[in-house]
């Protein structure tokens, strides 16, 4: 009977201690990414600390003595579930009140690292003489694995949605302590002190539940910390923190921290991104929003009678579900997303512009976050535009945002030398954004360019239809070479990163 109670128990510990370690590293590189961008370079650093915190435990392991092993074991148990738990409230409110942020989160991904790489010797150790040795290895290298594949499967799917990353970290540190608590009341006869045992864990798990109680005040003091404004609403979606802020008469939209629009003058950018495309085409009865799930470039295209059909491609579902429905968001791209001829397709547009499709499009906005990282680096790469092509007329007018020419005036040109490698002609310009700065944009078609105006449409606040206003880029937001972007090296994310390091 003491065989099998034992094999439960420990079987199940294992795929708890797995499950839950690796919920902690994937919430720290979330964390990471969402905080201080560059989401590649944070997973790869936090992935390796991890790992070589684990070896570190694992080795030290060994100076752990055979008397009480099941008291320590219970011990790092309960550690590892308050410093687990406790890391993403903590790390939150830290992030904009400590300088070397980055010390701290690795520092707190090393320790629970190395707690974690205790905890399996010290498991084996305590089973050695309960099982075989080739059935001990085999079932816990077989939970552990399994644990680790529910944790990567969950985490984006489930936890980050529905929970967030505070509460996803709470919750795994009460699971951590639960752990542990099973354990005192299945073997309290075989431990020593084991109400006081149960003491510490009941304590932390106190914490932890006061601490998930506040969860929601603790992210909104944070944030508001962070932003210096107040927060009207904010969501995590499968992809990307939302935040939406006012200041006096304005509204600033964030997304995983950064700022995506301001409404004080996002007018000009959107003037920019699209009537100049709009007035050049020869045609605009099927215009192409790649990004700008808004809906505010999608208002701008609606204001010329001729347009038939509008498709908007955009990654995240539950962003254009707000823009659509949402009252506080519909106001901003005035109901742009509700109108009849604009399809929504919530998709990877990397992978949609590779899916078969006879529909050509006469006009294409690009509109994508900027690159600071492989993921989006992407669909700046000339392997994108040159799928790009099957979706175009002959026509056809592209434009895209290009990032800043004087902040990243090497990624600037990247992008349009870029997008010059698949394209006849290109016509780079630029205007002034006060929430911004200088911000640049990429036009782009497949015959030369003849700098006709088409078609207007009046009221408009900022664009006068007269492109060569913007054309001129002084000395200082030129540069000498640069290489193309492709996908095999992304030399564009190395620039953009590098660029906007010193901001």
């Amino acid at each position: 009977m003491v065989k099998i109670k034992y094999e439960y128990l420990f079987l199940v510990t294992i795929f708890i201690i797995s499950t839950c370690g690796l919920i902690y590293e994937l919430i720290a590189g979330t964390l990471a990414s969402y905080l201080l961008g560059d989401s590649i370079t944070q997973f790869s650093l936090i992935i390796g600390i991890y790992l070589f915190s684990m070896g570190i435990g694992s080795y030290l392991s060994k100076f752990f003595t055979n008397d009480h092993l099941i008291n320590r074991f219970i011990e790092i148990e309960i550690l590892i579930g308050l410093i687990g738990g406790l890391s993403a409230p903590l790390l939150f409110l830290i992030f904009n009140k400590v300088d070397f942020f980055e010390f701290y989160l690795y520092f707190i991904v090393f320790i629970i690292g190395c707690l974690v790489g205790l905890e399996i010797p010290l498991l084996m150790n305590i089973l050695k003489d309960k099982f075989q040795f080739s059935a001990l290895v085999s079932n816990v290298f077989t939970f552990d694995y399994i644990g680790a594949l529910l944790a990567s499967i969950l985490f984006p799917v489930f936890f980050i949605p529905y929970l967030g990353l505070i509460e996803t970290s709470i919750v795994f540190g009460i699971v951590n302590i639960g752990t542990a608590l099973l354990m005192c009341f299945s073997l309290q006869k075989e431990i020593r002190g084991v109400s006081f045992l149960k003491i510490k864990a009941f304590f932390g798990l106190a914490i932890l539940l006061i601490t998930l109680f506040f969860s929601s005040t603790i992210l909104s003091f944070s944030e508001k910390n962070l932003y210096g404004e107040n927060i009207v609403f904010s969501k995590t979606t499968k992809h990307q923190r939302i935040v939406l802020t006012h200041e006096r008469k304005n509204f600033n939209l964030y997304l995983n921290n950064n700022l995506q629009f301001s409404t004080f003058d996002e007018y000009r950018y959107h003037e920019m991104l699209v009537h100049p495309a709009m007035s050049f085409a020869k045609s605009i009865h099927h215009i192409l929003i790649l990004g700008g799930g808004d809906g505010l470039a999608a208002r701008e295209i609606l204001k010329y009678k001729e347009v038939q059909s509008i498709t908007l491609v955009d990654l995240d579902e539950e962003m254009t579900s707000l823009f659509q429905k949402n009252k506080l968001f519909t106001k901003m791209n005035t109901f742009s997303l509700q109108d009849e001829k604009v399809e929504i397709i919530n998709n990877d547009a990397f992978v949609w512009v590779n899916e078969k499709n006879n529909k050509k499009y006469d006009v294409v906005i690009i509109d994508f976050p900027d690159p600071s990282n492989f993921s989006l680096g992407k669909l700046y790469t000339n392997s994108f535009y040159a799928s790009l092509q099957k979706k175009l007329t002959d026509d056809a007018v592209l434009v895209v945002q290009s990032t800043s020419p004087f902040f990243a005036p090497k990624s600037f040109w990247c992008v349009n030398k870029t997008i010059q490698s698949e394209f006849i002609s290109t016509i780079p310009y630029h205007v002034y954004l006060p929430s911004f700065g200088e911000w640049g944009f990429t036009l782009a078609t497949n015959y030369d360019f003849d700098n006709q105006i088409k078609r207007s449409v009046e009221n408009l606040k900022f664009y006068n239809y007269n492109l060569n206003d913007f054309t001129y880029f002084s000395k200082d937001m030129r540069v000498d070479e640069v290489e193309i972007n492709k996908l095999n090296n992304q030399k564009l994310v190395s620039y953009f990163n590098a660029e906007w390091s010193g901001y």
